[in-house]
């Protein structure tokens, strides 16, 4: 019997002489491989037919010999198996050692909050937000239904009681049931770090002081839909592509990224359902959160998106059950509440109000805050009185001059240097009184009637209390065409005031423009926080349709300015 070869023994498979294992020929088969280190178990020399069938496998992948010595085609291939097997691990190891990036933090659903507002749930402070009876804590943290539980302080809401709980806001300083402003903007901080679309909620009746001028410092480069509340309290016969294109104008200046603008309407839905498109075209997975200045409109608009929602939405549907709270108390949502409205992933989010401190809300007492807003359709109040009415007799033929219209007890204007012509009209709440007196007669006028026909503030208890209109702001109101309105006067946190050069309606002799200093001037005295802001006019009514001047825009313009819905 001949002896057979060591190849005889390690070779792993015989084949018929017609197979050839042509695909693991090493000259055309070129696998990049790392080499492997060697494994050597003594110092004194073996012969390959001594060495075990594992240690073999561990040599150099070199040839070591030729003939019947040399490596089988399948122990290379093994060994280029062992190689790749090799690399993947050192691969996945390093993977292992590289740092995860820190996550960012987002909002904290882990503590129970009160649906209504979004305060966490509490036992011990009964004038505290959040508080709830312990037999119901107890029993709904029994049933996992914590997120059922409306607080004490949303049941008052609910029932019209004005309970403030953010400091500084209706005259209070603040105590341990209060909320700072400061803690409020600190629960959004982490939005400018997240990944979400940002629902942003301007008031249309105070566009300039709900707007939130630093709203890219709480949402980043987030992208953003501008939702336009309230455009229900326009007056009647008001022109909407005006105003659309009126809003464009104003939000082009500050470079925002916004992706479109909704005029919208929470109480007869007017708008609701193309924001309610737009959210589901641009969520992409992400969160939306609903951003806004206090008193905005930002749970009334939940609640009306939701109602829209559920006609196509069941997630949306079951999420009506449980909305936040709506109130005009300021600050009535003190924590970011989670809405599940989204069927398909994502959550809602309505955040607390930001507060803004240049507002007139910041500084009237929490019983006259329903008074500052408007409940019904706005109708502009002119001064002087169209002749028709047979009250223009009270102004001579210098028309406004000399005289000081208070606006309630929170605005005081002084007619310096106008046309005779010239008309102011005041659109803001119904409730709040217009008076006009001589100018010298104002001081001594504000000093007797605050606190009954110049209200706010209500009575003279807090009248004694009020710190007077401490902010005087001189205007300067430059015009090229008397037949339009010149400029807005916006205060913030009430209404505007729309200054015509020249109305021909009053039945005053008119004035010759060519030889008239095309300048209006007048005093503004507001509250010390309270901002005033000179904007072009708002086209409001059958009349701002007429005089309302489209600009015609270039083709970059065009592509990069945002297009609004109605």
């Amino acid at each position: 019997m001949a002896l057979k070869t060591p190849s005889t023994f390690l070779s792993p498979l015989s084949l018929p002489k017609h197979y050839t294992l042509s695909i693991f020929n090493p000259v055309s088969l070129n696998i990049y491989r790392k080499p492997i280190p060697l494994s050597c178990k003594s110092t004194h020399s073996h012969s390959p037919s001594q060495l075990p069938l594992s240690d073999t496998k561990l040599l150099s992948s070199e040839p070591e010999g030729t003939g019947a010595a040399s490596p089988t085609p399948g122990d290379r291939f093994l060994e280029r198996q062992q190689a790749d097997e090799a690399a993947k691990l050192l691969i996945k190891e390093i993977k292992k050692t590289k740092k995860k990036p820190k996550k960012v933090l987002k909002v904290n659903t882990a503590t129970a909050c009160c649906y209504g507002c979004g305060a966490p749930l509490q036992t011990s402070e009964v004038d505290a937000p959040g508080y709830v009876d312990m037999d119901t804590y107890e029993l709904k943290r029994k049933h996992h239904q914590l997120r059922t539980i409306l607080c004490g302080r949303c049941r008052l809401l609910s029932h019209g009681h004005m309970i403030t709980a953010v400091g500084g806001n209706g005259g209070y300083s603040g105590g341990k049931q209060f909320v700072s402003a400061d803690e409020l903007r600190e629960k959004l901080s982490h939005l400018r770090h997240e990944k979400a679309l940002i629902v942003k909620l301007v008031d249309i009746v105070d566009f300039n002081g709900s707007f939130l001028s630093r709203v890219r410092d709480l949402a980043g480069a987030n992208p953003i839909i501008l939702v336009v509340t309230k455009v229900d309290l326009l007056p009647k016969g008001t022109d909407f592509n005006c105003v659309g294109d009126w809003v464009v104008e104003a939000i082009t200046k500050k470079k925002l990224n916004v992706l479109s603008v909704h005029l919208t309407s929470s109480k007869s839905l007017v708008g609701i359902a193309g924001v309610a498109s737009e959210i589901q075209k641009e969520k992409k997975g992400r969160d939306v959160y609903i951003l806004g200045s206090a008193n905005v409109g930002k749970s009334a608009f939940i609640s009306a998106l939701l109602k829209m929602m559920a006609q196509r939405d069941p997630a949306a549907a079951a999420a009506q059950k449980y909305k936040p709270i709506q109130s005009a108390v300021p600050g009535t949502t003190l924590g970011p509440i989670q809405i599940d409205a989204f069927l398909g992933g994502g959550k809602l989010y309505d955040t607390p109000g930001v507060h803004l401190h240049h507002r007139q809300a910041a500084v009237v007492h929490s019983e006259d805050l329903p008074i500052l807003a408007p409940q019904s359709r706005l109708r502009g109040q002119s001064f002087p009185v169209s002749s028709k009415n047979g009250m223009a007799g009270k102004f001579n033929s210098n028309g406004l001059n000399g005289f000081s219209i208070f606006w309630g007890g929170l605005v005081r204007i002084d007619v310096l240097k106008v046309l005779p012509e010239t008309c102011l009209t005041f659109y803001g709440p119904k409730k709040l009184p217009i008076h006009a007196v001589p100018t010298h007669e104002a001081d001594e006028f504000y000093k007797k009637e605050l606190g009954v026909l110049l209200t706010p503030p209500t009575g003279k208890d807090r009248a004694g209390e009020w710190r007077g209109l401490e902010t005087v702001q001189q205007l300067q109101i430059n015009f090229e065409d008397a037949e339009r309105p010149a400029s807005d006067v916006a205060i913030s946190g009430l209404g505007w005031i729309t200054i015509e050069p020249r109305r021909e309606s009053l039945g005053i002799s008119e004035s010759n423009l060519a030889e008239t200093t095309k300048e209006l001037h007048i005093a503004v005295h507001v509250p010390k926080p309270v901002e005033i802001f000179v904007r072009p006019s708002i086209p409001v009514g059958k009349a701002g349709a007429e005089w309302y001047q489209y600009r015609e825009l270039t083709e970059k313009e065009e592509e990069i300015r945002p297009k609004w819905y109605f």
